[in-house]
């Protein structure tokens, strides 16, 4: 998803034109207020989505976001002389970010030694 979005962020902004990625967390709204979602299927019962639809269906997912204050964040990002490329918005969206960026990082550090194998000019 945001490789998509960071490609046209780098390609318009020599015309002066900024891109924000907001990343929110948990916020209540009443955004999916009308939203009619599939009957769960059994095969993503034991996933992360199938999760979260219990979480959602018993209260047990925690909004951890305040709209107004998310909405003057983004506002304030758009605003800004050089605006954030991403503008993570809730505690919950934060440490989720964190998480999966420090095992992301940790992933490619181990294969530091088959990376730098590849190289043209590499001699063992």
């Amino acid at each position: 998803m945001n490789l998509t979005l960071l490609a046209v962020a780098q390609e318009v902004a020599p015309f002066g034109i900024g891109f924000v990625i907001v990343e929110p967390g948990p916020t209540p709204t009443s955004f999916g207020a009308n939203i009619e979602g599939p009957e769960p299927t059994a095969a993503y019962d034991k996933t992360l989505s199938g999760d979260i639809r219990r979480a959602l269906a018993s209260g047990d997912f925690i909004l951890t976001g305040d709209a107004a204050r998310s909405v003057d964040a983004m506002i304030a990002a758009g605003e800004a002389e050089k605006p954030p490329l991403r503008l993570t918005l809730t505690s919950t969206a934060y440490e989720n970010i964190s998480k999966s960026l420090a095992s992301r990082l940790a992933a490619l550090q181990a294969q530091k030694a088959v990376a730098f194998s590849a190289d043209r000019n590499f001699s063992a």
